[in-house]
This record gives structure tokens, sequence and C-alpha cells, in this order.
């Protein structure tokens, strides 16, 4: 273990569920109030903390990341958004210098990391980053990409790994840095795969680039389309699973953090859809803390949100 420090530059750490429906999807009133009142009161708290930099781990949707170049983990050191989903579209505040220095450290701590001077991201980086930080001080950024969609996917090991050495980097820089992580509990949304497309979509998501207003508003649309459809109960998605996720929350708060790793990819799939594997974010992130030491844990807000057709938790860390 560490040794232990009076003062952590790493504040501490949230991991937030993302969903495309939040902001077209009604939920019921209560529960739906309940998490926006929760997030803000969360946003509040991280506001209180004088944040210099936030690391924002998260997946992509083959949306800046495809086929012809899928690294396992990458770190952004120039970054925009997209804009989907009702998320903000522009270039990110960046700071350029420490994703570099971040980079850098993770190499030298034995992570095999990607970096990209032209990241995209999309609403899986965004949405938790403009809830927490809408209406604030923004501060300076630093996207780090863990691939959670394109078999083969790097192992929750892996992940821990990567986290593990983000906290190791944290605590030798003099700024003020805090972890957010961005990825769904169990959920299965409509995803495109290789073994699943038709030749003209397994093109796309090879060669990637920026598709068209007229492709993403289609793209868009089946989504809205297959969660209207799972919530009247004729779709195909995979029902959210409360005891797996109420049993992984359970152990994260716990730093039971190997949990998952005598899984498989498809028995993972099968137990909790598709989404589920984006867990690799909240597992990088707790990791990051418990390499400077232990953490404590407080699950702020959890429910199975079928119109958002995710488990939908805001959970926030920090170490002892």
């Amino acid at each position: 273990m560490a040794e232990r420090r009076e003062t952590y530059m790493l504040l501490g750490a949230s991991c937030i569920s993302h969903t495309p429906f939040m902001d077209r999807a009604r939920a019921d009133r209560e529960v739906e109030e309940q998490f926006f009142v929760t997030a803000e009161r969360l946003a509040a708290e991280i506001a209180e903390l004088n944040i210099d930099t936030v690391v924002v781990i998260h997946p992509d949707h083959y949306n800046g990341f495809f086929y012809n170049f899928m690294p396992a983990f990458c770190i952004g050191i120039q970054a925009r958004s997209i804009g989907d989903y009702g998320t903000v579209e522009g270039e990110l505040p960046v700071d350029s210098e420490m994703a570099q220095d971040l980079a850098a450290s993770c190499l030298n701590d034995g992570v095999d990391i990607a970096f990209a001077y032209r990241m995209e991201v999309d609403h899986g980086f965004a949405q938790p980053f403009e809830m927490m930080f809408a209406g604030a001080t923004l501060p300076k950024v630093i996207p780090v990409m863990i691939n959670c969609v394109a078999a083969p996917r790097p192992t929750f090991a892996r992940a821990r790994k990567l986290g593990e050495a983000i906290g190791r980097w944290a605590v030798g820089r003099p700024e003020r840095i805090y972890v957010l992580a961005s990825g769904g509990l169990s959920h299965d949304p409509p995803m495109p795969s290789l073994n699943n497309s038709s030749e003209a979509k397994r093109l796309s998501l090879i060669e990637g680039g920026r598709p068209s207003y007229t492709v993403r508003l289609e793209r868009q649309s089946n989504v809205y389309a297959a969660g209207k459809a799972h919530v009247s109960g004729r779709g195909e998605i995979k029902p959210i699973n409360e005891e797996f996720d109420r049993s992984l929350l359970q152990a994260m708060a716990e730093g039971r953090l190997g949990t998952l790793d005598s899984y498989s990819t498809d028995a993972l799939t099968a137990l909790a859809g598709c989404g589920a594997h984006e867990v690799r974010t909240w597992i990088a992130a707790l990791s990051a803390l418990k390499a400077v030491g232990e953490y404590s844990a407080e699950l702020y807000f959890y429910a199975p949100i079928q119109e958002w057709i995710t488990g939908t938790a805001l959970l926030k860390a920090a170490n002892i």
C-alpha cells in the first residue's frame, strides 16, 4: 500500500451511468426527479473541491473509434465532442501538457496506452461531464477512452492496471485532480457489430469517418425506437438485471474490484447485456483511488430505469 499522505492531489472519483434516453424518454416522475436532484447534489459537492483537472474515463460507441484503429485505451491530447443525444458539440478544454504527461506516465508504468491529437468523444464522455460541471467553473479535462464495445476488449484486470497508473500519476502532480467514470451498469443497447451487420454497415464500422446528418439521424432514431419497444415489452433488448447491478455496486463499494475477472465476454453479455462491459470505466476509476490507499464509497442513487434501458447509478468515492 502507498504511504499515507495528509493531502491527496487525487481528490476523489465519481461513477455515473449515461444513457441516450435521458433527454428523450420520461421515466417515473418520482424516480427521475430523485435522480436529477441527487445528481445536482453530487455536482455541488464536486464543485466545492475546487478541481483543476478532471480525468474522464469513458467508453465510445463507434463514434470516435472504429475497427480501422481500435485501441484498448486511448488518452486525448486534444479532443472535441460530437454532440450526440443532446450533448454539446465543440472543442474540449483539454490540458494537453497534462494529457501528454499522463500518457508518458502510463507507458512508463507498464500500461500500453494510445494517444490521440484529434480524439472525438460522444455522449459516453459528454453527458456525465456536462451533468457534473455545467453551470460551474469548467475545469480542464483529460479524456481517457476504454474500449468497452468492440471485441476483443481489454480485460478487467488491465482496466484496473490502467486505473492504478492514473492514480499513481495523479498523486505526483501539483494540480487538484478528480476522476469521473462514465458507463452503464446492466443494459443491452442495440449496438452494431461486425458479426451482425450488413456489408455497408461493416464497412462503416471499419472505416469510420464523420457520418452525415442523415446517417446520424437514422442511427439515433433506431436507438429511440428500440428503447420504446423495450418499454412496451415488444423489443429484443435484455431486461435490466437489478440483482447483478446491486451485487456489483456492493463489491465496488467494498473495494472488491476483481469481482468480474472470472466472467467471459459472452457470459457477462448474457447476464447483464452488452452495455455492462462499460463497467470497466468504473473499475478503472476506483482502481485509481485504490492505488493511493484505501477508499470509502457511497452509493448516492440506484434504480433500474426501464425507460432509459439501463441500471442507473451515481457513486462517489474518496480515499480515507
